[in-house]
């Protein structure tokens, strides 16, 4: 069991340095001399409370995902369900092309940038949107990631697609074979290596740098996400993982939850807020961030921001019920 989750144990203290590296190039140095004249306690106090409150409904819709074999059994999916055939209908073996390019050095790198790049890019974005308190990318970035698990769930129930380097004989499994650790460590999320279609990897990757392009001024870290984001896209398809289809379709993913998170993401968090800001008042003490002014406030008994007036109360009255769907279809 340990074996299990030792690769797990190696790569975070791996993605804790990258991200402690991460704040020294990429957060400018402006910023971090203005940040460091907060309070330090201060400071943690907010950022271990925003990590809390914004990664809370992540977690909890992450959880009910690995509840993917409970939920296959109960709706009668056979185990060992491939739907691998279709694709291979679709695109043939296109994808066995890439692992032309294949050495040894590109083979690690690839792995690098698939077990590590990946959750840097998700997870030093989402810090990074929390240090600079930009509180309404930060609510873009939790709704974006939740519908896209919420839209890519059925097909991992419904659709099983097994990875290429166990489909096709042409394509070798480049991933698995770096390491015993690695190929047991990567079915701790995918216990049989089938949840392919829509790429999560894609999809999630291609979120952060929309996210980011869409909301951080440093030109060094959006062209970090950029590049970063094509070379996870390669990684892929490289390593013997996915199909062009599940890339496409992760990317099809990705925009259309940005497009409308962009655009609806402040009535899809409502109740969440609303919840938040109950609590914190029933609390009184801590204070909560406010996504339409960035300030952070102590909630009062008419839960609205006293910068700039923004109301919490209960989204789920009629009215606003009502409001709300109006305003989605006009």
């Amino acid at each position: 069991m340990l074996s299990v989750y030792l690769m797990t144990l190696l790569l975070i203290p791996a993605l804790i340095l990258m991200i402690i590296v991460g704040y020294y190039i990429f957060v400018p140095l402006d910023v971090r001399k203005y940040r460091q004249d907060i309070r330090l306690s201060q400071r943690w106090r907010h950022l271990l409370l925003d990590i809390l409150l914004y990664a809370l409904p992540m977690s909890i819709v992450y959880a009910l995902v690995r509840l993917q074999d409970v939920i296959s059994e109960a709706v009668g999916i056979p185990a060992g369900q491939n739907y691998a055939r279709y694709i291979m209908i679709i695109e043939g073996n296109k994808v066995s092309l890439i692992q032309e390019l294949a050495t040894p050095l590109l083979t690690y790198i690839s792995g690098f940038f698939y077990l590590l790049m990946f959750p840097f890019l998700l997870v030093f974005t989402f810090l990074l949107l929390l240090y600079l308190q930009r509180y309404r990318a930060i609510q873009e970035f939790v709704v974006a990631f939740i519908l896209i698990y919420i839209v890519a769930f059925p097909f991992y129930v419904l659709f099983p697609v097994q990875v290429t380097g166990y489909t096709l004989a042409c394509v070798t499994p480049l991933l698995y074979n770096l390491s015993p650790i690695i190929a047991q460590g990567v079915r701790i999320v995918d216990p049989t290596l089938n949840n392919c279609f829509p790429s999560l990897h894609a999809a999630l990757s291609i979120m952060a740098m929309l996210v980011v392009l869409h909301n951080v001024d440093s030109r060094r870290y959006r062209v970090f996400s950029v590049v970063a984001t094509v070379v996870i896209l390669f990684t892929i398809l490289y390593l013997g993982i996915h199909w062009i289809t599940d890339m496409i379709g992760g990317i099809l993913l990705a925009f259309i939850c940005c497009f409308v998170t962009f655009r609806y993401s402040d009535s899809m968090f409502a109740f969440y807020r609303f919840l938040v800001a109950r609590i914190a008042y029933h609390l009184r003490k801590p204070t909560v961030p406010c996504v339409n002014c960035n300030a952070r406030i102590k909630v009062n008994s008419d839960f609205s921001c006293p910068h700039c007036g923004m109301h919490y109360g209960n989204p789920m009255k009629i009215s606003a019920v009502v409001d709300r769907f109006k305003k989605f279809f006009t």
